[in-house]
């Protein structure tokens, strides 16, 4: 039999919607990406992150709603669906992601209420719960159809419309998962109101990020209008998360390697280190708080090496640091651990290492070797930023 080789394409659609308040009055917005038999009702599961179902609701009568109360109530009194189990509530945070244990749970749901591959799975939650409730939809019967709701800035800007879900192993960020597009992600303002004033500025980062990856005037608009984002201006932030959603779903559909068979992982700018970060200080920095970080030193690594220059060096820590994320944790005086991160890094990328640095603001470059030597006088000199900018 002779040698053959055909390549093909497969067609996805992304779904991404904006509403103000998904839970109530824009209800009607997640019942439209539903598709449903004729006459028969879409089956769904509804799980929440235990950090969202904690938060302050709304008042009802007597009581108060917490997010996932109101969406279940609403799903449950529409005739189009078929709520097939209570709510379920996942632990939130990156503990859910550090072991399979949450992982399993969520499977033999599936199992039991007898999901199928046209059946839902709406998840409520941060990054971490979006990560292993999207690896445990995508590989139940090789696909259960997810729809995301990210309930944190960090998951709103960015991962919440990324292809990858996946849960921690070996003590390494993300070892265990899969790519699957969602079936739907909706981006909803109110339940941002949720979040403490820690995550909600954390999660900025990502924005800070894809700003000097992709778009010069966005991060002008960052730096203009960091204190704002610091306070919380609605209109301010809604934009910024709107803005930094779209030119991330943009590299990943319109990039040419949305599942990431290439080299080059731009998007994952600064991630390196953050990485590292993350189980080294076992995890109690944000995931925000740590690519903040790492995109800081790696900004400062590209001003000695690429030539991007120093002002808008500065001007990019001094942006991370008026939004109220740490540009300094202790633990970046381990110096080898932190190092040990560029190989877990080559690991994860599965050939050589590539790492995205900065020529310009909106210009990028991908590079195979790094100077260690130089890599560690940035930390310092990250260290010494930290200890005289003004806020």
């Amino acid at each position: 039999m002779s040698d053959i080789d055909v390549p093909f394409t497969v067609a996805f659609t992304h779904r991404l919607r904006q509403t103000h308040d998904i839970s109530g009055s824009d209800f009607e917005t997640l019942l439209s990406v539903l598709q449903t038999e004729e006459n028969q009702p879409a089956k769904v599961l509804l799980w929440v992150d235990s950090n969202l179902q904690r938060a302050n609701g709304v008042e009802s009568d007597s009581r108060t709603e917490s997010f996932g109360d109101r969406l279940e109530k609403s799903l449950r009194s529409s005739g189009r669906i078929e709520l097939a189990a209570p709510l379920h509530v996942i632990p939130g945070g990156e503990a859910s992601k550090n072991s399979e244990a949450v992982l399993e749970t969520l499977l033999s749901l599936i199992h039991e209420y007898n999901l199928d591959r046209r059946s839902y799975v709406i998840v409520a939650g941060g990054g971490a719960v979006l990560d292993v409730a999207g690896f445990a939809a995508a590989i139940a019967h090789r696909g259960v159809r997810l729809i995301r709701l990210p309930s944190t800035t960090l998951a709103q800007a960015d991962s919440g419309v990324g292809v990858k879900n996946a849960i921690n192993q070996f003590n390494k960020k993300n070892w265990v998962g899969t790519f699957a597009v969602p079936w739907a992600v909706i981006n909803d303002a109110k339940i941002l109101q949720t979040l403490p004033d820690r995550d909600f500025r954390s999660g900025l980062t990502e924005a800070v990020k894809v700003a000097l990856l992709k778009d010069r005037d966005f991060f002008e608009f960052l730096f203009d209008h960091a204190e704002q984002l610091h306070d919380r201006d609605l209109s301010i932030s809604t934009r910024a998360i709107a803005e930094s959603c779209r030119l991330h779903l943009d590299h990943i559909t319109l990039g040419g390697d949305p599942f990431e068979a290439l080299e080059a992982r731009p998007l994952d700018f600064g991630h390196w280190s953050a990485h590292r970060l993350e189980p080294m200080t076992g995890y109690s920095l944000r995931h925000g708080e740590a690519v903040g970080i790492g995109v800081a030193i790696d900004t400062l690594y590209s001003s000695r090496m690429f030539g991007f220059p120093t002002d808008d060096a500065a001007r990019v820590c001094q942006t991370l640091a008026r939004l109220g994320t740490p540009l300094w944790c202790d633990a970046l005086q381990d110096s080898d651990a932190i190092l040990r991160g560029l190989e877990e890094f080559r690991q994860h990328l599965g050939g050589r290492l590539t790492v995205t640095m900065l020529t310009a603001i909106g210009r990028s470059i991908n590079v195979h070797e790094i100077d260690r030597d130089v890599m560690l006088e940035c930390v310092k000199e990250l260290h010494s930023i930290n200890a005289s900018i003004e806020v």
